[in-house]
């Protein structure tokens, strides 16, 4: 099992279950869910270098941040 984070730019980061998120990473994180199961490519990102961390492209992380303010 794993659990989700995103941040405040809606960027994701995927840790094992019970895993404290590492320490270059440690920002505004919130936990949003606890999921069974994940790709392929997801499990063998935690497997190697213990999470998966996808950044939202940088388009639609302002678009994200306009409607927020509006």
């Amino acid at each position: 099992m794993y659990d989700v984070y995103l941040n405040e730019r809606n960027d994701l980061l995927v840790v094992p279950r019970g895993s404290c998120i590492p320490i270059d990473l440690n920002r505004n994180w919130r936990k949003k869910r606890v999921v069974r199961s994940v790709s392929e490519q997801i499990r063998e990102d935690v497997r190697i270098h213990g999470y998966h961390r996808r950044k939202l492209p940088l388009s639609r992380s302002m678009k994200a941040l306009a409607d927020t303010s509006a």
